[in-house]
């Protein structure tokens, strides 16, 4: 997506934070907080508690299996579904969560729930814009998740980040 098309929706300091949230290994913190707060979150996002934590993955896996359970799909996609479902279950059950372990398996879900929501759209060229168009707080988020590189070699601390920043739009979708 180009930046000039973000920047219809949202400041030209947001739109900068992606990649340098992206590009830093440490100090990135701002940039994180900066992204959140286009999703509505609060300006110390990043730096949230272990309380804060649990309860925003709790949110973020009820509002996501609703909208997957409620989203009808195709006879050939309930395979999908289900395991989308199953994987969802899955994601972070430990009271300590490996988040760089489990980076792969959140891209893999919103990746899947978003398939299942919008169908082959999703693998064309122009989907960014479409569905920044169709509801720009969702294009947003879309922007971001499909910022994130697929192959990290990020710390715990900014894959945790880089989760929640993501979780948080879906918790509150």
């Amino acid at each position: 997506m180009s930046n000039d098309l973000i920047s219809e929706f949202l400041d030209e300091k947001t739109v900068a934070a992606l990649p340098d949230f992206l590009s830093k290994d440490t100090g990135f913190e701002d940039a994180a907080n900066l992204i959140a707060q286009a999703f509505g979150a609060s300006s110390g996002f990043s730096s949230m508690n272990d309380d804060n934590q649990k309860k925003l993955l709790q949110s973020f896996k009820r509002n996501l299996k609703l909208l997957i359970e409620k989203t009808w799909v195709e006879d050939q996609d309930i395979a999908i579904k289900e395991k989308v479902l199953y994987q969802l279950e899955r994601l972070c059950t430990k009271d300590e969560c490996n988040w760089s372990a489990e980076y792969p398996l959140f891209l893999e879900i919103i990746g899947a729930a978003v398939s299942l929501m919008f169908g082959a759209q999703t693998t064309t060229e122009d989907f960014a814009e479409y569905s920044l168009r169709i509801d720009p707080e969702f294009g947003i988020f879309w922007w971001y998740i499909s910022s994130l590189p697929a192959q990290i070699q990020w710390n715990n601390n900014k894959c945790r980040v880089a989760i929640e920043i993501g979780m948080y739009f879906l918790a509150n979708y």
